[in-house]
């Protein structure tokens, strides 16, 4: 009798564990696939770019990923639903899983590349593993792809801009007009989106029964490293804005002077 329940229980158990396990399969070789298609992009763009360093080509990669998932993002979030801020927690839809195994793929070929080259440090390392490991949970479950989409869209609005930035810089034209108003832009938009609607996001979260706790602690998490970045560039950007101060009062004064002196005509 015990024997022939446990034998039942048995089969009942790997019977339910059949198609999650398939179905784990079929993410996994999304994700394979995912992976090898931001190689193979980084490959060529490599070709292509000979001349250029492989920070270059790699932010190449980097850049064309947060336009595709910029994009992506945004059409789910605001045209395909559900709503991230109503309903977290809710089942991935089709195009959130599609959506979510292109960039598990991509986050693992920039942490392997950010290792290998040892181009960043531990917070932009932490960011990856975190933004993986929210991934992998959110398509393991099932579920909180709603949410995790959002954080994606919120995460990537501000990397073109960064990207942008780091080009303009190598090419020598960073410090212009284009270089200022992409600093603005960057700083703003992190702000304003990943600090001000992350919170609005995050406090949705947590005050939602439906999520499961440990996807919570991750939004935590995530918000936390959010927090991090913001620190530093509040101070980046505050030590820009005093030089350009100065280099504005020193201007005016230079000016005015000449005014004074009788050398700089005026009308």
């Amino acid at each position: 009798m015990t024997q022939c329940c446990f034998l039942r229980v048995r089969s009942l158990f790997f019977r339910s564990w059949s198609f999650p396990r398939r179905m784990a399969l079929a993410l996994c070789l999304r994700a394979l696939c995912s992976l090898a298609g931001w190689l193979s992009l980084y490959g060529s763009f490599c070709r292509l770019n000979k001349h250029r360093s492989y920070e270059w080509n790699c932010r190449l990669v980097t850049f064309t990923h947060g336009i595709l998932s910029i994009g992506l993002s945004a059409y789910i979030g605001f045209i395909d639903g559900p709503w991230p801020f109503t309903h977290p927690g809710s089942p991935n839809t089709p195009l959130q899983v599609h959506v979510l195994c292109l960039t598990l793929g991509y986050f693992i070929f920039d942490l392997g590349w950010c290792i290998y080259f040892r181009s960043e440090g531990p917070l932009m390392l932490a960011h990856h593993t975190l933004s993986i490991l929210g991934i992998v949970v959110a398509l393991v479950l099932g579920e909180s792809g709603t949410e995790v989409n959002a954080v994606l869209f919120g995460s990537e609005i501000t990397n073109p801009l960064l990207q942008m930035r780091w080009f303009l810089r190598e090419t020598g034209h960073y410090h212009s007009f284009t270089g200022d108003v992409v600093d603005f832009l960057f700083v703003a938009l992190f702000t304003g989106v990943r600090i001000g609607v992350g919170a609005c996001l995050l406090f949705c979260e947590m005050v939602s029964p439906t999520p499961k706790w440990f996807v919570k602690v991750g939004g935590v998490a995530m918000y936390v490293v959010s927090w991090c970045f913001m620190f530093s560039i509040w101070r980046f950007a505050w030590r820009k804005s005093i030089k350009k101060y100065h280099t504005w009062r020193s201007r005016w004064s230079e000016e005015w002077q000449l005014r004074l002196n009788g050398h700089l005509k005026t009308h």
